[in-house]
């Protein structure tokens, strides 16, 4: 299981911390961080780009000129695609550009990114940030103090308001939410500062509950069975019934006659 040295907001040393070792431990799959980050920034593309076609552009309802005798090749219209001011041929329409990606995929990513990071040395973990009160100065003090250069990428819990609009106005920090971690913003950054009580836990399902849905369908061809014998116990209660019924109509007849 991999361990961190716990850092307080000074820089210093505050014990030690085991990090989940599915989340920053495993063997980073580049394929994989490759495909979710094409997939999310392709997702980003508004798709808005829009070309007008010949039907589209305004004028071109008649004849340019008479089909024969001019010496002109024959033209039923100015808005072809090769007249100036025409339609454009085959042109981009609005689209979407969004992938589907498998929600196993995207937690793949993203914990290849993470383990990648720590890999490096470059996950930090704060105990805590200590503010009572938005304070700039403090946070960049606090990232000094850390030893972190370059890009910074932030995860502030929704109670943390203080280091959240602390850091906001760094232009080299981002921030982001614990729930909004994803694999293209850890590998924009070069490190990457979590609080302790923000620090990812990768949480699997469980076999039993997969067992336990595969079992749930097994149990209706049971019920089944035991309706279909209620049914013929039915019948058979019937036809013994009639039977008995018949017998003593034939009782009766006889006594008649006689």
């Amino acid at each position: 299981m991999p361990q961190i040295t716990l850092k307080n907001a000074a820089g210093k040393d505050a014990g030690k911390l085991d990090l989940d070792e599915a989340t920053f431990g495993i063997q980073p799959n580049v394929p994989v961080m490759h495909q979710v980050v094409t997939a999310q920034l392709a997702a980003r593309r508004a798709g808005t780009q829009s070309t007008k076609t010949r039907a589209e552009v305004r004028g071109g309802g008649a004849k340019p000129y008479r089909q024969k005798g001019t010496g002109n090749a024959r033209q039923g219209s100015i808005r072809g695609p090769h007249y100036s001011g025409g339609g454009v041929a085959l042109g981009p329409k609005p689209r979407s550009y969004a992938q589907r990606t498998p929600k196993k995929m995207i937690s793949l990513a993203l914990r290849s990114a993470l383990s990648d990071r720590n890999n490096e040395g470059k996950v930090v973990v704060v105990d805590s940030w200590g503010w009572d009160k938005p304070n700039t100065k403090a946070a960049v003090k606090a990232l000094a103090g850390l030893g972190l250069d370059g890009r910074v990428l932030v995860v502030v819990g929704r109670d943390d308001a203080a280091a959240a609009l602390s850091f906001r106005n760094l232009p080299e920090v981002q921030l982001i939410a614990p729930a909004e971690l994803n694999a293209y913003d850890v590998l924009c950054n070069d490190w990457v500062v979590f609080t302790q009580d923000v620090v990812p836990e990768f949480k699997a399902a469980s076999k039993s509950a997969k067992t336990a849905e595969a079992a749930e369908p097994e149990a209706k061809p049971a019920a089944k069975k035991t309706t279909a014998k209620k049914s013929s116990a039915a019948v058979e209660q019937s036809a013994s019934d009639e039977a008995e019924v018949a017998d003593e109509a034939a009782t009766d007849t006889e006594e008649s006659e006689s």
